[in-house]
């Protein structure tokens, strides 16, 4: 049977002053750094999320101005038949071009702003991880 004794109360109070100094320097720290972790994803996320509105915004600008275009080589084809086709063939060529030359540079432009938010991304995750090390090990890397 257990007895409850001076050595009990002395393992107890051990154990506390243990838990105490456990969560001051090692859980504490820890849920630091993985709150400020959490911090810089969702402000990663948040980046890509605008990054992707914009890109949709400049497609839905595209998209209209595509459209106007249509509607233009449309009143120019009702005004004269044969100079129409001639014209709506030259407009359509270049908002093709245009487009295609504006497509291609948002598609060059969104993959290096995500390339860089990448690297961003690893160089602070390789940093937090270095910190991380440090707080544990307790010693410089």
């Amino acid at each position: 049977m257990i007895e409850l004794n001076l050595a009990f109360v002395i393992q107890m109070v051990n154990f506390g002053i243990l838990v105490l100094i456990l969560n001051l320097f090692l859980y504490k720290p820890i849920r630091k750094v993985l709150a400020e972790r959490r911090q810089v994803v969702e402000s990663a996320r948040e980046k890509t999320v605008a990054v992707d509105a914009e890109v949709q915004e400049k497609m839905a600008r595209y998209e209209a101005r595509l459209h106007e275009a249509k509607l233009e080589a449309g009143n120019q084809r009702a005004e004269a038949l044969k100079q129409a086709q001639i014209e709506e063939t030259a407009v359509l060529e270049k908002a093709r071009k245009e487009a295609s030359d504006s497509l291609a540079s948002i598609r060059t432009r969104v993959a290096s702003e995500a390339a860089q938010a990448r690297e961003l991304l690893k160089k602070q995750a390789e940093a937090l991880s270095g910190d991380i090390c440090e707080k544990i090990l307790g010693r410089s890397l």
